[in-house]
């Protein structure tokens, strides 16, 4: 199977929202912002979709990951500088979180905050959401996802972040040089983030 890595485009929004939405259905950081399953499966095409629209895309660093005949992943990559969400960014994105969160919007404000006081201020390549569809896990789909950007952060010389909302893939990452920094405990009986980071390697 031949998987080819691009950057997304508007007309990709819905279909690598619902990817997205897919590899993020049990994560522990999204069922505790919400906790009821029917409502997640509603709320997580639309966060992300929100996010990519206001957000990622106006960043260029948005790929997917594709087979001749679907998207099986999608990462919402950062450049350097770049991770800083601006008021206008974070206005426009409100309406689509409140229709998606509902009630437990709270949360997820309170985790973005939380994740902005940890986040470092070295310039980096950060990756703040990487998923594969649950369909296609393991065929290599994230790899040349994470290959193709890493690839580019070592010919700049730039270090790369992340946070594993996820214990069980912090061993996936640390295949590609990620280590681990800490740990974000999220209040209000929420999970932990680990923080990794990665320095370039060159040759």
């Amino acid at each position: 199977m031949t998987i080819d890595v691009a950057s997304a485009r508007r007309s990709d929004v819905k279909e690598l929202a619902g990817v997205l939405a897919r590899a993020f259905f049990d994560d522990p950081v999204m069922k505790w912002m919400v906790p009821d399953d029917a409502r997640r499966a509603k709320a997580l095409p639309r966060m992300f979709a929100t996010m990519i629209r206001h957000h990622f895309l106006a960043n260029g660093a948005v790929t997917i990951a594709r087979s001749s005949t679907e998207v099986g992943a999608a990462a919402l990559w950062d450049p350097p500088g770049r991770w800083k969400q601006s008021p206008r960014e974070e206005l426009r994105m409100m309406p689509g979180f409140l229709l998606a969160m509902g009630r437990h919007v709270g949360r997820g404000l309170a985790l973005t905050e939380l994740m902005k006081k940890h986040h470092p201020e070295e310039p980096h390549w950060y990756l703040a959401v990487i998923g594969s569809d649950p369909g296609v896990r393991g065929t290599g789909f994230g790899q040349a996802l994470m290959r193709a950007r890493l690839d580019r952060a070592d010919a700049e010389g730039a270090p790369a972040y992340l946070e594993s909302s996820n214990p069980d893939n912090i061993p996936y990452y640390q295949r590609f040089g990620f280590e681990v920094t800490g740990e974000i405990k999220v209040p209000d009986g929420g999970p932990s983030l680990w923080p990794m980071w990665r320095q370039p390697r060159s040759g």
